[in-house]
């Protein structure tokens, strides 16, 4: 993994739980609340309803942004 891309992980994820919910995700993310549900109604980062609430774990997130795949090659 490149330095700039463990930089951009710690100053990006580190401070967020391991299961979000759909505030830090859109707060992650830089979008609306809306947005964010969008996303997840539209199968784009996959999560866990639970109630009248998702979590999305962050390796989800991970995965969407595409860092996973940096992380394996690491």
């Amino acid at each position: 993994m490149s330095t700039m891309c463990k930089k951009e992980y710690n100053v990006r994820l580190k401070d967020f739980p391991d299961v979000l919910n759909i505030e830090q995700l859109s707060e992650l993310l830089g979008v609306s609340t809306k947005t964010g549900y969008k996303l997840l109604k539209d199968g784009v980062i996959n999560a866990l309803k639970v109630g009248r609430t998702y979590r999305i774990p962050k390796v989800h997130v991970l995965s969407y942004l595409r860092i996973q795949d940096s992380i394996q090659n690491f």
